[in-house]
């Protein structure tokens, strides 16, 4: 009896040690002696080294210093990095990747099938693009905001998790699944920075793993609301001075069977956060030309955001998928790609919108 009791717990234990995730190689390290990385930034060097830098210490308290290392590898880094600081860097804490644009024009698919084979660093890691000098913004704001690198990792959970269609975040699981994916293409949210100011401007579009070009910001609003998450918290409508405030998209998407035409309709729900035109908003015919005037703008610009998908080759919002069906077989890639290039638009907004004041019948 006492054998199948050892027996059993011995089954227990292996459940949990299988279940934690624990390595089944034994690392001998105590608190002291390690030191968590938050964040990797990358840069290209020159035409065959890496320049990749990090903040150390990741959360405690001790002055921070900026480390940099020119490398061949990134695991090269992260091994030559425990020889110029006197803690071992463990990369399991590793939130974010910063990729250089310069470095993301040539593609990333060598740098995240690094992170992809590393059972140590999880799938929800953020990728961001950075044009301008990251470490040199890191190092000028070392002495003003100490955790930096932590306040940017919660900046990115935070956009994730509530959804607000601010930025366009994506996590390494995500990214992956869009980069193999025949019908999809990747894309990442990408900031400018300067010395005292760190800025996102806009969505980098992928093709395969290399970034073509950005979407600015008004594109990017648009690109959101037609996108997954279907909400903007802000909509700023220039054309007609207007803010609209809490905007919910609901859309349907339709292709006729020979995949030459695209009928769009777009129901956005909001309600008026801001006016500053000429219209008197209390009387029905101005809000209903207002309205006009907005879903005419939104028609104009969606057309031409989706002619620049087709001239860049791309497809982020996974319309491809929408010829896939049950008994069919799927089509290939490339030939979907041509279909997409040649295919034409019918966009329909239908805007319901809350207004600021009583409307006088």
């Amino acid at each position: 009896m006492r054998w199948i009791h050892a027996a059993f717990a011995l089954a227990i234990l292996s459940g949990i040690i299988a279940t934690t995730g624990c390595s089944p190689f034994v690392e001998n390290n105590t608190i002291e002696e390690i030191a968590p990385v938050i964040f990797w930034s990358l840069n290209q060097s020159d035409d065959r080294h890496l320049e990749i830098s990090t903040l150390v210490p990741p959360l405690i308290h001790e002055k921070k210093r900026m480390l940099t290392l020119k490398v061949d590898l990134q695991k090269q880094g992260g091994k030559e990095f425990n020889l110029i600081y006197y803690r071992e860097l463990k990369p399991g804490q590793l939130r974010v990747i910063v990729i250089n644009e310069e470095l993301a024009r040539k593609g990333v698919l060598p740098l995240i099938s690094t992170y992809l084979m590393d059972t140590d660093i999880s799938q929800r890691l953020y990728l961001i693009i950075s044009r301008g000098n990251f470490e040199e913004f890191m190092r000028e704001q070392l002495n003003e905001q100490a955790n930096l690198d932590y306040f940017l990792y919660r900046m990115l959970k935070h956009y994730e998790a509530s959804n607000q269609g601010e930025m366009s975040i994506l996590n390494l699981h995500q990214f992956k699944n869009k980069l193999f994916s025949p019908y999809a293409d990747p894309y990442l949210p990408l900031f400018e920075v300067k010395k005292i100011n760190l800025t996102y401007k806009g969505t980098a579009m992928f093709r395969h793993d290399k970034m073509i070009n950005m979407l600015p910001l008004m594109d990017d609003q648009i690109f959101q609301l037609i996108n997954n998450d279907h909400y903007l918290k802000l909509f700023a409508v220039p054309s007609s001075d207007v803010i609209l405030g809490h905007v919910r998209s609901k859309v349907d998407i339709d292709l006729d069977p020979s995949y030459k035409n695209m009928t769009i309709k777009i129901d956005l729900t909001g309600r008026l956060e801001e006016y500053r035109g000429n219209k008197n908003l209390h009387k029905r015919e101005d809000l209903a030309k207002l309205h006009q005037d907005i879903e005419k703008y939104l028609v104009s610009r969606t057309s031409d955001l989706l002619k620049t998908m087709q001239q860049w080759k791309i497809d982020p919002l996974e319309i491809g998928t929408r010829t896939l069906h049950p008994f069919s077989k799927p089509i290939s890639d490339s030939e979907w790609l041509n279909l997409w290039e040649k295919m034409k638009f019918k966009i329909e907004y239908r805007l319901t919108i809350q207004p600021l004041v009583n409307v006088n019948q």
